[in-house]
């Protein structure tokens, strides 16, 4: 009995002195984002939430199909325009985001430069960031000067870090983001000649793809223009009463749409066929 009571004696020791000591956070996986998300974050849109997007593309077919409906009085081919417009608003975001990731691979060369030359005159690498947000490139001053802010009110270098990866979404800021962050984990003497060397990499990599895109325009151009001509044709159709009563009927709704699902099927196959090959967010 002596032994028992000993025992919990000392267990209920245990347990005063672990309560008096904070407990470890719990670890908890990196949150990524959903497509919507990242699409926007992509085009550089940070304000506006997946949701949002949704709603205003819904709101968009609604409004095209109406009008159409009410200019022609055939509800399969309102239906079709208001697909084809509730999916602008997300076309319109790709669109943006190609051309961000465009723009920003032509200057990363210089942000890289940047960096380097403030390290070698001394600076430390959370200075030489805060230095892009008065002498980098205009795109890019808004962002850094964004990590500034967060760095002096928080003054964690990792975290500022992740928001400034975070809200530049690219796949070149990641590996410079993280490049940076093992150097200041690990020491090291050479991060002047591996910025020099990304720097070269990334000019070389940008005026390829440049070269590739341009070849590359005239099969989307292409394919846009195949699949936007027959549904030009369709809407000249619909001025005519005869067309209108014809696609009102049964077989009308069945040649829409199998010529909708045609269309998308084969414009999604010629993008793939022509698409060149997208570098993915690995280390986000």
């Amino acid at each position: 009995m002596s032994a028992v009571l000993g025992l919990l004696g000392g267990v209920g020791l245990f347990l005063i002195w672990a309560a008096c000591w904070p407990a470890p956070p719990a670890r908890q996986p990196p949150h990524r984002p959903d497509r919507l998300t990242e699409l926007l974050l992509r085009a550089g849109v940070e304000k506006v939430r997946g949701t949002s997007l949704l709603a205003s593309c819904a709101g968009l077919a609604l409004f095209a199909a109406l009008l159409v409906l009410v200019l022609t009085r055939s509800a399969p081919i309102a239906a079709c325009f208001g697909l084809f417009a509730g999916y602008v608003p997300i076309a319109a975001l790709r669109w943006r985001a190609r051309r961000r990731s465009a723009l920003l691979r032509e200057l990363w060369p210089d942000v890289v430069d940047h960096l380097r030359s403030a390290i070698r005159a001394g600076l430390s690498l959370p200075e030489g960031l805060i230095q892009l947000g008065e002498k980098g490139p205009p795109e890019l001053r808004d962002v850094f000067t964004d990590f500034g802010a967060d760095y002096r009110a928080s003054g964690r270098f990792d975290t500022a870090l992740e928001r400034l990866k975070a809200r530049l979404a690219d796949p070149v800021a990641d590996r410079i983001v993280e490049a940076l962050r093992l150097t200041r984990d690990v020491g090291g003497s050479d991060l002047g000649r591996l910025l020099g060397t990304l720097a070269d990499f990334l000019r070389e990599d940008a005026r390829t793809r440049s070269e590739l895109e341009a070849r590359q325009s005239w099969t989307v151009n292409a394919a846009r223009l195949a699949i936007a001509a027959p549904w030009i044709v369709l809407m000249l159709l619909a001025t005519r009463p005869e067309a209108i009563g014809a696609y009102n009927s049964v077989a009308g709704w069945i040649v829409l749409g199998g010529g909708l699902a045609v269309s998308v099927l084969c414009y999604r196959v010629m993008l793939r066929i022509g698409a060149l090959p997208v570098e993915e967010r690995v280390l986000r």
